[in-house]
């Protein structure tokens, strides 16, 4: 073990491991020992062992605690505790090593006698318990350190912004809210609360509910953007190394994430995968930051009105090129070329001729560990689409740009110029970008001048060379990350788009006519002020000056000019301005960019000369101060402070274009690939490649077919070539008129065209020749939309020709316009804003420096922001859009908006000054605000409380009208029978004799042959038989068989017994899958016997009771026979019984998570064993409470699910109504034992009942049947109760459910899934949703969805169709939590009908599917056993007469076995008598064997 470095490590068996112990006693600080102690040791064994090796007084008492210094926690340790197994609860890095200084270390201090314990805190603990000291005894103010909302805050001073925010990041809370702005300080540390359940935790909460995230901004601007129909857009500004990447990859996932319902389209995949891709190759570790952005990106996410992702669209703005040849001396290249490098595999580092780090003068040595990234890098760019090939010419490239840092220059012995070399490093660089050695030579070492009548050719100078080489890489770089950026746009393009969009010829736009809602995130590049700062530092200022400036301008300056334009009592508040320093730089003419570009086109000028103009013409400018003399800078007094440039090669970084030698160098090029990154417009270069490799695959065609025609003359083939030269000439058509001309010229030949010919030939040669055009995936109209839409950042492309005197415009012009361009999208969207805060300069984990922090503080405007914020109005309504919301709290008729306004407001209670009405206009605040909104709730929900109570009043008054009118009628029925009585009784007292006779008659014997007889009548009791109950799947089989066959003997003319037996037969197979089989023949009896009086109807009812006595007469011999049948076979049922039992026992998951594979796209922590899962990992996500962990953290996972109840204990007593559906089932797969008794009585008894579950029952029958379900639901019979009473009892059973089916947390999933546009889109998005639920709900969904089919099924005599029981339903199944707007979810009510009605609609076309296909089954098995019927019939009487007539007497005897021989044979089997088998297979198994071998069927002796 090596105990030198602290590691936990063990020896051999991993049995000892090494702990540090720190004592807190008058030994020098941070002095310890280190101990090796087996894994099992308690804390007293490390105590003992710790005191003996420090010398101490052993008489003494001693304890050990565990410290977590960032936290400020600390933990004794009992006897028994293991102080090794605490260890391997900590992060990794403290695992690893836990000296003090990490914060995570255990100490050893003196306890008391008595048992008390003595804590002696770190100094941050000692501080504020302290300052908590002062406070109670009044020597000072309390601190406000309980506050998440810095607008809350007591005392709004610079100090308490400054204090919250250090009590917050001390305790890892290192966000803060101030109002709807959130403030990130960057703790330099991974912090695991960014998993997928804490995007579920913040989905549609109100902002400044729940504790400040990241999250909590991103799900407040995507459901802004769906509840309000307007863009959002999220504006991230700090420092550079303040955390604004991460805080961009945190919001692109929770965007994603939240709008992942139902089905995904695979767009949110590729927004995630663009993130690492774009970092590779445009972030860089700098002297502030480990990963900075060396370049701006804006990416907007496009959304329908559902808020389903439509696609996307990536924004680049100034990536720094200079990065690629110089750098800082702590700071490095851009992280693709350390990823390859170090990554690569070595194949890959032969192909690409990879060497190490430090072998590069672009690079420096770097020992940081990059194995992993270069694997997850590869999976990013296959999730945006980049294909193996593209990759590698990819990587190709950049090792070319590598090697061109490595060419060397040294004058030529004899003559001028300059020899280039090493030979090996142009060879290698040949051989990357398919280029000649000779060219590139010459483009490394010359340049070409133009005169009037010539062309010059001029060598470099050393310096000059140098230059050209560098600039040759970083035109390459930059021109791949151009390309790649639009490769990126292209996979997030949704080809919807293209569809939608027109093209205006004469004016080349592009018009869209399709309109979407949109978030963008805007990730540029923070203020940065180095020792040396560029030309580089200069424009990423002036984007921050006009960043914060649009800050201020939304914060401060919109905002009172809107409240001075109400009228309303305001006092401004003052901000620091900074329309001064913008000024400075782009004020036309004398602005700092014209200056620079002004003396960018001047020949003869110098940065000197720049240097000259600019302090000359600003030398009285507040925010240009003067510099030495001679000193080559200039300093800049921005918003953040004051900034030295130096004016070194501003000039030349100006006008850095891609060079005409070296574009000419790269266009001669073998790889098509490299012309595609030169090109200035990608359009062009399309259509110029598929324009050249046509030709060349026509000339490739053409010369094959010359030398196949002179090597086979006057062949098929030759004539076909041939004819293709002559066509190829006229020019190429469509497919299919190039076919027809090919056919054309064959047949004037004279020659036949070859079956082959007309379709296979000619379709391989036409699709090699269209391959481009047909089979890639990008083409010129979608090219031309993505230029469209980044059209403004497409000048960067320009090149600077030879012939033309037009000079491309410059780099700070370029930026201009794309930064104009950037500010016009944010003004058109409504914003959120994040300031980010780098907490120190060192980029220490969680160390906060007190006056840095500060500094940020104060040049943000941050106590200003927290004022307007505080005193301002964050909610803010036009008095039409007051009145269309809260209509319901407003008076009926409104006459004067401003006073029924105030009236209401101060009848909720609100004070008056947390509220104004302007002239058009109601001011509120936030809080008071979300008072309104539950006032709002609370009279919407009273409301619905009283019309429930009028309509059922409705109902009981309907009801009591109708049983008042039949109680008339009886009593007047009543007095008529009882006058009738009374003259009878007067009359004459005899009997008629036919009507005793009648009465005597014994009734006809039933018909052996079962057909109807009209003597029969129907029993007063049925057979004691009935009452048995069926209790195997495969009864009901056998019952379904033997009706057929029943069936089947049955004259046309019992029409009514047919149908009914055919129709109850149907019942039968829908039973089969029902898990709870234990169904009565009563209760089969009583629905054959309604459904046969459905049938029947009122002309026909004198046929009903004949009928249903010979359905019973059958029904008593099968259940005799299967009686005879089951105590033959006894053992195998209790075979199958066990089998059951042990498949019900089988867990269906951990602890009820139910875990599915997840790709993690930002690192994450397992939520087991806290360790890091990095990005582009595989990872395993609970659906239902989102838990994420490792695969083997799977079996160590002792939580249960929170997203549904724990499972209840055998034998608790519970209850059957609201009880979570878990509680009611023994196993996964179930269904509760009260819903599956309610549906099988209403199948059985109801499905023939108008209405059956539209109309409500007694309530009083149904009280009494709740009442009894719930104390006893075994020992209840519902044949004495109305059907309409239990249906009612079915959906109150749903409706009393805590959870409902399909979950609260998938309510929105299903919502979104319902509302995509294809209708197979949103079948199979709502299946997918299906799959996530729990066990449980997926198994009492699926059996009440198949009863609604059934109830559907009879939608002639019920009137219950889909759409209505989809109505009825709906609002049980699928309904929206309580927490809900109830106005909201009212405009919801469509989408939950048309998500039910799809389930339901589907799984009857499923039903109908199999149905049919289970009949036409039984009609193949019933004609085939008719026609073997006939077989054997025919063939017995044929072969008779032949074995009589030449037989002789004794093989008669023969004869009495033949009918045994008979069999089902293929045709082409051999005609011979042979013994029988022993068990002939049944003949729908031989009938499906001949069908499935394609054998034709006869029957043959």
């Amino acid at each position: 073990m090596n105990v030198m470095n602290g590691k936990v490590t063990s020896y051999q068996d991993e049995a000892v491991c090494a702990l540090q112990i720190y004592p807190r006693f008058a030994i020098q600080p941070g002095q310890g020992c280190i101990l090796r102690v087996p894994k099992e040791a308690t804390a007293t064994t490390v105590i003992k062992t710790a005191v003996a090796t420090l010398d101490m007084d052993s008489s003494k008492p001693y304890i050990l605690v565990e410290v977590q210094e960032y936290g400020g926690e600390e933990w004794v340790l009992q006897a028994s505790d293991q102080p090794v197994q605490r260890v391997l609860l900590w992060p990794r890095k403290a695992q690893d090593k836990h000296p003090q200084s990490d914060g995570y270390f255990f100490a050893l201090q003196e306890g008391s006698y008595d048992g008390s314990i003595q804590y002696d805190v770190m100094a941050s603990v000692r501080q504020e318990k302290v300052a908590q000291g002062l406070v109670n005894r009044g020597f000072v103010t309390q601190h406000p350190q309980k506050y998440d909302d810095l607008c809350n805050l007591p005392e709004l001073t610079e100090e308490s912004i400054l204090g919250t925010l250090r009590h917050r990041f001390h305790k890892q809370k290192i966000y803060t809210f101030a109002s709807n702005i959130l403030i990130a300080v960057n703790p330099f540390k991974f912090l695991p609360i960014y998993n997928p359940r804490y995007v579920k935790m913040y989905e549609n909460h109100t902002l400044g509910k729940l504790e400040p995230h990241v999250f909590a901004i991103a799900d407040a601007a995507f459901h802004t953007m769906l509840n309000k129909q307007v863009n959002q857009c999220i504006v991230i500004s700090g420092e550079s190394g303040s955390g604004k990447t991460q805080s961009t990859n945190f919001l692109i996932h929770c965007l994603t994430a939240l709008s992942q319902k139902g089905y995904t389209s695979g767009v949110e995949r590729t927004i995630l995968g663009a993130g690492p891709v774009l970092e590779a190759f445009g972030n860089a570790k700098t002297a502030y930051n480990n990963n900075s952005s060396r370049f701006g990106k804006f990416i907007q996410v496009n959304y329908l009105e559902s808020g389903v992702v439509r696609g996307a669209v990536v924004e680049k703005y100034l990536l720094e090129k200079c990065r690629l040849v110089s750098r800082g001396k702590t700071e490095r290249n851009y992280h693709v070329f350390y990823y390859l490098l170090i990554g690569a595999s070595e194949e890959e580092k032969d192909e690409f001729k990879l060497l190490r780090p430090e072998e590069y003068h672009y690079l420096k040595e770097d020992q940081a560990e990059m194995k992993h990234e270069f694997r997850r890098l590869h999976q990013a760019m296959e999730m945006v689409g980049f294909l193996p090939p593209t990759k590698k010419q990819i990587f190709s490239v950049l090792s070319a740009i590598l090697y061109l840092g490595n060419v060397m220059y040294e004058p030529k012995v004899v003559g001028e110029g300059l020899k280039v070399g090493p030979d090996r490093v142009l060879s290698a660089i040949s051989d990357l970008l398919k280029v000649k050695v000779e060219l590139l030579v010459e483009a490394l070492t010359t340049r070409k001048a133009m005169t009037a009548n010539d062309t010059l050719i001029l060598p470099y100078s050393p310096s000059e060379a140098i230059t050209a080489r560098d600039s040759m890489a970083k035109s390459l770089y930059s021109a791949l990350f151009d390309w790649i950026v639009l490769r990126i746009n292209h996979a997030l393009l949704n080809k919807r788009d293209l569809e939608d969009i027109c093209l205006d010829i004469e004016f080349d736009k592009i018009f869209s006519s399709s309109q979407c809602l949109s978030i963008g995130v805007l990730d540029i590049f923070g203020f940065e002020n180095f020792k040396m700062n560029s030309f580089e530092q200069f424009c990423i200022n002036y984007a921050n000056e006009q960043l914060q400036y649009y800050c201020n301008q939304r914060i401060f300056k919109l905002e009172q000019e809107e409240y001075m334009a109400e009228g309303i009592i305001w006092h401004n508040i003052d901000y620091p301005d900074n329309i001064g320093c913008i000024s400075l730089f782009s004020k036309k003419p004398t602005g700092l960019f014209y200056l620079l570009d002004e003396e960018s086109n001047f020949p003869q000028a110098t940065d000197s000369t720049l240097l000259e103009k600019f302090k000359q013409q600003h030398q009285d400018n507040p925010f240009f101060v003067q510099t030495p003399v001679r000193e080559p800078a200039f300093v800049i007094r921005h918003f953040a402070g004051k900034v030295k440039y130096q004016i070194k090669d501003f000039r030349e970084k100006n006008t850095d274009h891609m060079r005409p030698d070296i574009v000419a160098l790269l266009r001669s090029s073998e790889c098509s690939y490299l012309r595609q990154l030169i090109g200035a417009n990608p359009v062009a270069v399309f259509r110029w490649g598929i324009l050249r490799a046509t030709i060349r695959t026509l000339a490739v065609f053409n010369e094959a077919g010359r030398s196949w025609a002179e090597k086979h003359p006057g062949n098929i083939y030759a004539i076909l070539f041939i004819s293709f030269l002559n066509i190829s000439d006229l020019g190429l058509g469509s497919i299919r008129e190039l076919h027809a001309k090919v056919l054309q010229s064959l047949k004037q030949f004279g020659g036949e065209v070859p079956q082959k010919l007309r379709l296979s030939t000619i379709s391989i040669v036409l699709n090699v020749i269209l391959l481009f055009s047909v089979q890639n995936l990008i083409d010129s109209h979608s090219l031309k939309f993505i230029m469209g839409l980044t059209q403004h950042n497409r000048a960067t492309r320009s090149l600077l020709h030879l012939h033309t005197k037009k000079k491309p415009p410059s780099i700070s012009a370029q930026f201009q316009a794309s930064l104009s361009k950037l500010l016009e999208t944010l003004r058109k969207a409504e914003p959120f804003f994040v300031r980010c805060i780098r907490s120190n300069g060192d980029k220490r984990e969680m160390h906060f420096d007190d006056a840095l922090v500060l500094q940020q503080l104060r040049y943000t405007g941050m106590l200003q922001t927290v004022r307007i914020r505080r005193s301002g109005y964050g909610a803010k309504f036009t008095f039409k859009e007051f009145t269309e919301q809260f209509r319901v709290l407003l008076p009926k008729e409104i006459s004067t908006p401003q006073q029924d306004i105030t009236s209401l407001l101060t009848k909720i209670g609100l004070p008056s000054s947390s509220f104004q009405i302007g002239r058009t206009k109601v001011f509120l605040k936030e809080s008071e605000r979300q008072i309104l909104q539950e006032a709002l709730h609370k009279e919407v929900m009273r409301s619905i409380i009283i019309l429930q109570r009028w309509f059922r009043a409705c109902l009981m008054r309907k009801q009591y009208l109708r049983e008042r009118e039949g109680i008339i009628t009886i009593q007047v029925l009543f007095v008529w029978l009882a006058r009738g009585c009374l003259v009878i009784a007067n009359g004459s007292h005899s009997y008629s004799p036919r009507v005793k006779n009648s009465a005597t008659f014994p009734g006809p014997r039933r018909n052996p042959t079962i057909k109807i007889s009209r003597a029969t009548r129907v029993q007063e009791k049925w057979n004691a038989s009935l009452d048995r109950e069926i209790t195997d799947s495969n009864e009901l089989h056998h019952l379904d068989e033997f009706l057929g066959n029943q069936v089947c003997v049955l004259s046309e003319t019992e029409k009514i017994f047919f149908l009914a037996t055919t129709q109850f037969r149907d019942t039968i197979k829908s039973m089969y899958s029902i898990s709870n089989s234990n169904i009565g023949y009563k209760d089969l009896m009583s629905g054959y016997q309604k459904r046969v009086a459905s049938l029947a109807g009122l002309k026909k009812a004198s046929e009903v009771p004949l009928v249903v006595n010979l359905f019973q007469s059958v029904l008593d011999g099968f259940i005799r026979g299967e009686l005879k049948r089951l105590e033959t076979e006894p053992c195998k049922v209790k075979e199958r019984n066990r089998r059951k039992s042990k498949r019900d026992k089988c867990p269906d998951g951990p602890l009820g998570h139910l875990f599915s594979t997840y790709q993690v796209t930002i690192m994450q922590s397992c939520d087991q064993c806290s360790s890091y899962i990095w990005g582009m990992e595989k990872a395993f996500m609970c659906s239902s409470c989102k838990m994420v962990c490792h695969k083997k953290c799977l079996s160590k996972i002792t939580v249960n699910c929170t997203g549904h109840c724990d499972r209840k204990k055998e034998g608790e007593q519970t209850l059957h109504f609201g009880v979570p559906l878990c509680a009611l089932v023994r196993t996964a797969d179930s269904v509760p034992f009260v819903m599956e008794k309610m549906l099988v009585h209403v199948e059985m008894n109801g499905l023939y009942t108008e209405g059956i579950y539209r109309k409500s029952g007694s309530v009083c029958r149904a009280k009494e049947l709740h009442h009894i379900l719930e104390k006893d639901p075994q020992a209840v019979s519902l044949d004495n109760y109305p059907i309409h009473t239990i249906t009612g009892l079915v959906k109150l059973w749903l409706r009393e459910l805590p959870d409902p089916l399909m979950t609260y947390s998938l309510y929105n999933d299903f919502l979104y899934a319902a509302d995509l546009p294809e209708a197979s889109e949103r079948l199979r998005a709502i299946y997918r949703k299906l799959d996530e639920l729990p066990p449980s709900n997926f198994s009492t969904l699926e059996r009440l969805i198949f009863h609604l089919v059934k109830v559907a099924k009879e939608e002639a005599h019920n009137r219950m169709s889909a759409n209505a029981l989809a109505i009825l339903f709906a609002p049980c199944i699928l309904r929206c939590p309580d927490s809900s707007d109830p106005l909201l979810s009212m405009k919801d009510i469509n989408k939950t009908t048309l998500c039910v009605e799809i389930l339901i609609n589907e799984q009857t076309r499923c039903y109908n599917q199999k149905m049919e296909e289970i009949q036409q089954l039984e009609n193949a098995e019933a004609m085939a056993i008719n026609q073997l019927k006939l077989r054997r019939q025919n063939t017995v009487r044929n072969f008779t007469y032949w074995m009589i007539c030449t037989l002789p007497f004794n093989s008669f005897i023969f004869l009495k076995k033949l009918p045994k021989l008979l069999c089902l044979m293929p045709r082409w089997s051999p005609v011979h008598v042979c013994p029988p088998e022993p068990r002939r297979p049944r003949i729908p198994r031989r009938l499906l064997f001949c069908r499935q071998s394609g054998q034709e069927t006869v029957f043959r002796p």
